[in-house]
């Protein structure tokens, strides 16, 4: 199966299913010397393992992450880092009566389609659990950006009707808020409005943000390889994410030149924006300001409504799915959000390294690096 690679020097391959015997991922091109743990990755697969929430499916995994390889003595060797997370909850029974037949909105026709064979257990490789990996990588990625000074952060923005407001922005509530979100009041509606959705035996769609701090001017390129682009593509490959928009996004097809462009200024010096319409890149390639991404996400596909579908043999049938499943995908994919976003800007950092001449004399050319 192709496509389970990503990144080009900081470059990860996630493995494994979701009903499989553990899924993780392997890390080649981390830099040596990381001071790295087991907490400093469980951190983020906390944020996203089910049942840690009132609004999420009840189905318990511990997620609890293992280091096999690329660490020694609390540092990373610079050989590949592999993770693993063993499964431990699986209920296959639930998936049984699903077995020859596809459920709307899952990836079950598409898969069949392409491989004629599927792993109807919750969706094998297609199914949320793969972003464990994805986590799990992003995790290192985002403690290497810390050093570099640059934070990545990603939050709920909307579920259905209800958006946050601005003005009531608090970081600190995204980590204890169950939808996400940074705004208590808007939370604490959202929540009320899922009660709703689930009494219904429904499910709601959403919208999360991200931000990028502290990210110099220069990183990406100007034609294939835009690091918006590249955050797209980046962004869309998480199951459920139908839409992404960069800056304003999709607002600028509204305006004029006049209003959308984002005006240049000289601080002390140090050229800066006096707007983020761009959402802080410019010709894909970062211009200094705070990157600013949002990803629109459909409604959870499992729901407990009948509906219509067709088994392998193509006769028309009723489905009612069985299982454990989310009112709402948003707010655990936030982190998975924030860690594609993290493994995308490190590894363009990484790239950009050689960029120019003079940033390979002053690395080469300087002390002899075994006498440091």
């Amino acid at each position: 199966m192709a496509g389970s690679t990503f990144g080009t020097i900081f470059q990860i391959t996630t493995w494994g299913e979701s009903h499989g015997k553990a899924l993780g991922v392997v890390i080649d091109g981390c830099p040596a010397g990381l001071p790295l743990c087991e907490s400093d990755i469980q951190q983020y697969l906390d944020r996203r393992k089910p049942g840690s929430s009132s609004i999420s499916t009840p189905r318990k995994e511990d997620d609890t992450v293992e280091i096999l390889s690329g660490v020694f003595e609390g540092l990373t060797t610079g050989a590949p880092v592999s993770l693993m997370v063993r499964n431990t909850s699986q209920r296959s029974a639930d998936y049984g009566e699903i077995a020859a037949c596809y459920r709307p909105g899952h990836a079950d026709y598409t898969f069949d389609a392409k491989y004629g064979f599927r792993d109807y257990r919750g969706g094998g490789r297609s199914s949320g659990r793969e972003t464990i990996g994805r986590v799990a990588a992003g995790a290192v990625a985002a403690k290497i950006l810390k050093q570099l000074g640059i934070s990545v952060c990603a939050y709920t923005r909307s579920i259905g009707p209800v958006e946050i407001d601005p003005a009531h922005f608090d970081r600190s509530a995204i980590l204890t808020t169950p939808t996400a979100m940074p705004d208590t009041e808007a939370d604490k509606a959202a929540v009320a409005y899922l009660e709703e959705i689930r009494k219904n035996t429904d499910s709601v769609g959403g919208c999360m943000e991200c931000m990028v701090e502290g990210l110099p001017a220069g990183i990406g390129d100007p034609v294939f390889e835009k690091l918006d682009a590249n955050l797209a593509k980046a962004i869309m490959s998480i199951g459920a994410v139908k839409a992404v928009e960069i800056g304003d996004g999709c607002t600028v097809s509204l305006r004029k030149g006049s209003q959308n462009n984002d005006p240049f200024r000289n601080n002390g010096g140090q050229i800066t924006k006096a707007a983020n319409h761009a959402g802080g890149i410019l010709g894909g390639i970062s211009d200094g300001g705070t990157l600013r991404i949002r990803a629109h996400v459909k409604p959870t596909p499992s729901i407990f409504l009948t509906q219509q579908t067709v088994n392998k043999d193509g006769k028309e049938i009723d489905i009612n799915i069985k299982g454990r499943h989310d009112p709402v995908i948003v707010p655990r994919a936030v982190v998975v959000m924030e860690c594609m976003t993290a493994l995308t800007v490190l590894d363009a950092m990484l790239l950009n390294m050689s960029a120019r001449l003079n940033h390979l004399v002053e690395f080469y050319a300087g002390d002899d690096p075994c006498q440091n």
